[in-house]
């Protein structure tokens, strides 16, 4: 007996497992569309409003914040908050930039690859004790930063490295949840096969994984760089704890004292804060398309 195809409204071809029964599209039904377009409007509203509403708060000074429109423009008074954030801050607050840009990609960085090579080993080498440390290591994910603060400011203290860059970005650099990520994307991105052809070739460890391993797990690793960047560069605690040198300082604890005074410039302090996000933005407008890369690329894994 022949069996006989069909197609959808869509266009597709399909054999139908129950004779009569009429196609269906696969294609979502309009009210499926209708509410998802909806959801993505209330969430795109929830992530960008505070974003407009702080660049248009760094154009107001005091008394308009409190007395004008939240989002609506006051007088324009960006070159006269500009002034008053630099008189406030001494002309420091560029360097807080700096400084967090430097803390930041630094910690990224040097973490990204601690934590590639970890997940890499934990994956592919067999040695005692591999799972329990992983179990250890993805036990960190449930630990708050906060509670580790004052034990490393005893221990960095103990050192001789409070007040000195080392003791933002060595802590920064452990990341518990890279770890993690770099050994589930080892595991499935990166071929045993492969390792062993390159050591029957006389490869040594270190040269399979600078020149092979890194090319294959570089998608995992633009997405633990931008999750130690933004941690690093959204920490407050630990900076607060560790640095007391105004030079020293990165721009969220900058921005802090700032609002610590009887009186603050909250203008100012506003336009120090939507200043002090931008790099950010551009990062992940940057690096947008190899992470929305790496996110598909670990979804057809096998």
């Amino acid at each position: 007996m022949a069996t006989k195809t069909k197609t959808t409204p869509s266009g597709l071809v399909y054999t139908p497992s129950i004779e009569d029964q009429p196609p269906r599209s696969i294609a979502p039904g309009r009210l499926a569309r209708n509410l998802t377009l909806v959801v993505l409007a209330f969430a795109l509203l929830y992530f960008l409003l505070p974003i407009v509403w702080l660049v248009i708060a760094s154009s107001k000074n005091n008394t308009d914040l409190v007395r004008s429109f939240g989002f609506w423009f006051a007088d324009n008074n960006w070159v006269y908050n500009w002034n008053s954030l630099m008189s406030w801050t001494k002309g420091l607050f560029p360097r807080w930039v700096l400084n967090s840009v430097f803390y930041s990609t630094v910690a990224a960085t040097l973490g990204t690859l601690i934590s590639v090579m970890c997940g890499y080993a934990m994956s592919k080498f067999v040695f005692p004790g591999r799972r329990a440390l992983l179990v250890l290591i993805m036990t960190g994910l449930l630990m708050p930063i906060a509670i580790l603060t004052v034990p490393l400011y005893v221990l960095f203290s103990q050192m001789g490295l409070t007040n000195t860059i080392w003791s933002i970005i060595i802590p920064s650099m452990v990341s518990p949840f890279g770890v993690f990520l770099g050994n589930v994307y080892a595991e499935s991105s990166v071929p045993m096969e492969l390792l062993e052809a390159a050591r029957i070739d006389g490869a040594g460890e270190a040269r399979i994984f600078f020149t092979m391993v890194l090319r294959l797990l570089a998608p995992a690793m633009v997405t633990i760089f931008l999750f130690i960047f933004v941690a690093t560069w959204n920490n407050f605690l630990l900076p607060l704890m560790m640095i007391s040198s105004s030079e020293l300082k990165p721009v969220t604890l900058g921005l802090y004292g700032m609002m610590s005074y009887f009186s603050p410039d909250k203008g100012a302090v506003m336009l120090g804060a939507l200043l002090g996000v931008i790099p950010l933005i551009l990062l992940f407008l940057g690096l947008q398309r190899f992470w929305q890369a790496g996110l598909a690329a670990g979804a057809v894994k096998g």
